[in-house]
């Protein structure tokens, strides 16, 4: 086969048998990689039932068929498993050199199973296979483990770290990679925690075999022009995701106070202009990535300094907005605590906001937690950060398990504003008045995550946009809609991008360059037959990714005892409490709104009212029998 390495590594970590097998072409054909290799695996090999602790469950990483060649930012990495923070499908993807890496030592996949007698790590070198003592690197951090695997093993090594978080099976521990890349999502930092898998070190000195390498040469150095030429080239580069935060704020999307409200008087102390001015050294890019949005930087606080990658929006959103700190350097400073403790920053201000809210009204004490806790405390922040990834007292131990589980226990009310869909943090953009956004966190596969469709441009302007041209046409609040637009509309809009971005999570590369520039998606079409020899068009790609979108949806249902309607349901601050100031004061989503979206949604993509794939629509898709749990 073209474009793949052509092997499936299988790694027993418990009692260390390791094996090797072909990767079928037909699997190839209907899974493509990446996410769908994930998706397929974990639904074929998860055993129903199985406690994401168990030393069952599968942790699979896959890469696609473009990662690792001559073409703009292949170098992406995907990670599946069940997820300990919701119990459901999970699946994370970060960038970086690890996945590229692990082509050349000739695997398109690793599942490992098992659990380790003791702490061990991975180690992969081409041929060469072990699982080794990782004794000396058990209780580091994340960063400091990278640098001291690097100096032992050589800096050609590519290598994933857990964190002390990870360790302790803090429900939203993440994987660290190339001093500040995370597979951040879902909790699967904790599932290697639970093997007692450390880390992973690869290095490959193989080759990718091509199908026209000519071909592949002359279009890989002519994407790499054309997105250079792109109108967004040079704006959006030099600050990256942080780029946006002003836009967001200023359109009334972005999360205060634990998501009380949708704006800040702050932004210009904490967005990507600040980033430049006062935290960068240098832009870090991932493997082949001709716009590196990863700014590596300096930060100095009242606490302490750092140096760190970061802090991208969704850091700055949730530490800055939801938390309330005032300064870049505090801001990029939680972020590095985070990266070291091996903690998704996501959930982790998430938490932090929560804890301190419910503390706000009395719902946990200061003999409890330990200490007073405030929004926009730095001081504060890091405690908590400190409380759950290390499970200090009893109050840490219960944070750790996530806003869901705390707020079940904590109750009083607090499941109002335990922010989350499925058990999953929300991310940076606060959507009671964006219906279309709302309904992509409500029925994001894995939980509240934007990265499976963005939307909030639609709410913002009524058409579908890339995010370059929304910030330079500036944030013109009268341009927003004031009422909720039609369900149909929203759901098209939805489907239509939880398609088109999970597409690149196939491929095993960056949206970005589609997302943020405009590059056309016909491109990597184009580029994926150059590449395979397999011919392929952009619309057969996305009829793949919908496949894969019903695959997880049935992971969903099997995993979680009665999964349907409710478990898509946003928390209820979002459908009960009006924002209360800012550009959009005064608007709310009410839960017969919520309900007319999901109608809307489940009707095109061919779901019964309870939000599962009904066998028709499985058929058409390719997923034949799943309803009796086959997969043909």
């Amino acid at each position: 086969m073209y474009g793949y390495a052509g092997k499936i590594l299988r790694i027993d970590i418990g009692t260390k048998e390791i094996s090797k097998e072909p990767l079928l072409e037909k699997m190839c054909l209907e899974f493509i990689g990446g996410r769908g290799f994930v998706a397929k695996t974990l639904y074929e090999e998860l055993l129903p039932d199985t406690n994401p602790f168990d030393a069952n469950n599968p942790f699979i990483i896959a890469t696609g068929p473009l990662s690792g060649h001559f073409l703009p930012a292949s170098g992406k990495t995907h990670f599946g498993s069940k997820s300990p923070a919701t119990g459901g499908y999970a699946d994370s993807n970060m960038g970086g050199h690890f996945g590229p890496a692990l082509k050349y030592a000739g695997y398109d996949m690793a599942v490992i199973t098992g659990k380790a007698k003791t702490p061990s790590y991975l180690f992969i070198e081409d041929d060469t296979i072990e699982i080794r003592s990782a004794k000396e690197y058990w209780g580091k951090g994340s960063i400091i483990c990278e640098e001291m695997m690097k100096k032992n093993l050589g800096e050609d090594f590519q290598i994933l770290t857990i964190g002390p978080a990870g360790e302790k099976r803090v429900k939203f521990a993440c994987i660290s990679h190339d001093f500040g890349r995370q597979a951040g999502r879902t909790g699967i930092g904790a599932v290697l925690g639970s093997k007692n898998l450390k880390a992973i070190a690869v290095k490959g000195t193989g080759s990718i075999p091509i199908f026209d390498v000519k071909k592949a040469y002359a279009k890989g150095k002519d994407a790499f022009k054309k997105v250079s030429q792109k109108p967004g080239f040079k704006g959006w580069t030099p600050e990256g995701t942080a780029g946006i935060t002003d836009w967001v704020n200023e359109v009334g999307s972005f999360p205060a106070k634990n998501f009380q409200t949708s704006h800040i008087d702050h932004s210009h102390m904490i967005n990507g202009k600040k980033v430049l001015e006062r935290l960068k050294i240098t832009d870090k890019g991932c493997y082949c990535c001709p716009t590196p949005c990863g700014k590596y930087g300096h930060t100095k606080t009242a606490l302490g300094s750092a140096y760190m990658e970061g802090p991208e929006f969704e850091t700055i959103s949730l530490f800055g907005g939801s938390c309330m700190l005032k300064t870049i350097e505090e801001v990029a400073y939680a972020n590095y605590l985070c990266d070291e403790l091996g903690i998704d920053t996501i959930s982790g201000a998430s938490v932090a906001a929560f804890a301190i809210e419910c503390f706000e009204k009395g719902l946990i004490t200061e003999n409890e937690i330990g200490k007073k806790i405030r929004f926009g405390d730095l001081e504060s922040i890091v405690y908590l950060l400190n409380l759950m990834s290390l499970k200090q007292n009893n109050l840490g131990n219960l944070f750790a398990q996530g806003v869901k589980t705390a707020s079940e226990r904590i109750k009083q009310g607090s499941e109002k504003f335990a922010i989350h869909v499925k058990g999953l943090e929300w991310t940076g953009y606060e959507c009671r008045n964006a219906p279309s956004m709302m309904l992509a966190y409500m029925t994001a596969d894995v939980g509240a995550h934007h990265n499976r469709a963005w939307v909030l441009g639609h709410d913002v302007v009524g058409e579908a946009t890339n995010v370059h041209d929304l910030i330079t046409a500036g944030a013109d609040c009268d341009k927003r809609a004031k009422a909720i637009v039609s369900g149909k509309d929203s759901a098209k809009f939805v489907i239509d991008s939880q398609h088109t971005r999970p597409a690149f999570d196939l491929l095993g590369c960056c949206r970005l360059q589609m997302m943020e520039l405009g590059f056309e998606v016909e491109n990597y079409a184009e580029l994926y037959t150059i590449i395979t020899g397999e011919k392929i068009t952009w619309k057969k790609i996305l009829e793949i990714s919908e496949k894969v979108w019903n695959l997880t949806r049935m992971i969903w249902a099997r995993e979680i005892k009665g999964f349907g309607r409710k478990s898509d349901y946003p928390p209820p601050r979002f459908y009960e409490e009006p924002t209360p100031s800012g550009p959009n004061k005064g608007h709310c989503i009410n839960l017969e709104e919520i309900d007319e979206l999901l109608d809307a949604y489940y009707e095109a993509r061919g779901w019964d009212n309870n939000g599962i794939p009904t066998q028709k629509t499985l058929d058409r898709v390719g997923l034949k029998n799943m309803i009796d749990g086959g997969l043909k």
